[in-house]
C-alpha cells in the first residue's frame, strides 16, 4: 500500500462474461449457478473479481478459460455497471464483455465441472442482478456490429457453408433475411472464400463450404453487408 489516495474507498470491481455461441439456429447464452451467497443457486453469467495483478481483460480471459477452456475467444467491452445497491454482498463495480464462440469448440466437461448450460436466448430464464440487462445490452451492440465487423465468423466453424452463415446472421438480427440479396452480398467479398470441399452433412443436396480469410481481411480491414 503506498500514500497516494489515503482515506478514499476501495470498491471490490468484478468481470461478468456474456458467452454467446450459436447452435440449432439460436443464439444460446452460456449460464451458471452461483456457488456463493448473496444469490447461492441462482442463474447467472459467468465471472470474477479482478485480481492485483491484472488487467479487466486478462481478468475476463481468465474468466473466459475456466468456464469455455478455450483460450482465443473473441471479447469485447460491453460496458460497467456500477448502480450503488447491484450487488446486496457489498459494494461491486463489474465490467461486462461479451465473448463469441463456437459451441462446437467448448469442452463439454466443463459443463458439469462448473454446473454450466447453454440457455436460448430468446427465452432466457430469470438471472442474478443486473445480469438479463448485460446480456441486452451485449446484444443491442452485436446488432450494430454485425454489418460492420465480420464477428459472426467467430460463432461458426472454420469452414460453413452460407445457409449457417445466413442462420448466423438471422440469430442476431432477429428477423428473416431475404436469401437471394444475402448472398449477393456475401459473394462481393473477397475474404469470404468459397473453397473446393462439399457438406454432405448439413445439405441433403450437398453445399459448397465456404471460410472467412483473416490473413486477407486484415490487409485490407473493410467489411460492409
Amino acid at each position: 500500500m503506498n500514500e497516494y489516495y489515503k482515506g478514499e474507498p476501495k470498491l471490490l470491481v468484478s468481470v461478468d462474461c456474456i458467452v454467446l455461441g450459436f447452435e440449432d439456429k439460436k443464439l444460446k447464452l452460456l449460464v451458471g449457478k452461483r456457488k456463493v451467497e448473496p444469490g447461492r443457486g441462482k442463474l447467472s453469467l459467468y465471472g470474477g473479481f479482478v485480481r492485483q495483478d491484472e488487467s479487466l481483460k486478462e481478468a475476463a480471459n481468465r474468466v473466459l478459460y475456466q468456464c469455455t477452456g478455450i483460450c482465443d475467444n473473441y471479447i469485447r467491452q460491453v460496458g460497467a455497471f456500477g448502480d450503488i445497491d447491484r450487488d446486496p454482498g457489498d459494494r461491486v463495480i463489474s465490467i461486462a464483455y461479451c465473448a463469441l464462440t463456437n459451441v462446437a469448440d467448448y469442452d463439454k466437461n466443463l459443463l458439469a465441472k462448473y454446473d454450466l448450460k447453454w440457455v436460448d436466448l430468446n427465452k432466457l430464464p430469470d438471472l442474478y442482478g443486473d445480469h438479463i440487462e448485460m446480456v441486452r445490452l451485449a446484444l443491442a451492440q452485436l446488432r450494430k456490429l454485425l454489418n460492420t465487423e465480420p464477428i459472426s465468423f467467430n460463432l461458426l466453424p472454420h469452414l460453413f457453408t452460407l445457409t449457417q452463415l445466413q442462420h448466423v446472421h438471422e440469430a442476431i438480427l432477429g428477423v428473416e433475411i431475404d436469401k437471394r440479396n444475402f448472398r449477393k452480398k456475401i459473394k462481393l467479398i473477397d475474404f469470404i472464400e468459397r473453397t473446393e470441399l462439399i457438406d454432405k452433412v448439413t445439405s441433403k443436396r450437398g453445399a459448397a463450404l465456404y471460410r472467412f480469410n483473416r490473413k486477407t481481411y486484415k490487409n485490407s480491414p473493410t467489411f460492409k453487408l
